[in-house]
């Protein structure tokens, strides 16, 4: 494990320690998941951007000229509503 010294603002602090006390975890715990959550959140926007870069409107046009154009069942439907 790391340590890592860090200065919060005194109203940000202080909705840490209710968020924390709330989901019954440490404040270091509660500091964690979130980083790690952040963490995930911005290594999957890179990787599915660079799955994008790989891909091609062409060959997403080709797979979907291959579906059969029927009419949707009504289950499948939007509600307008």
């Amino acid at each position: 494990m790391s340590n890592l010294s860090v200065q919060l603002p005194g109203s940000l602090y202080k909705s840490l320690q209710e968020l924390a006390k709330q989901d019954g975890i440490s404040i270091d715990q509660f500091v964690a998941i979130a980083v790690a959550e952040k963490i995930a959140i911005l290594t999957t926007e890179s990787y599915l951007g660079e799955l994008a870069k790989r891909g091609s409107r062409e060959k997403y046009d080709a797979v979907l000229a291959k579906v059969a154009d029927i009419e949707q069942k009504s289950y499948d439907q939007l509600s307008t509503a």
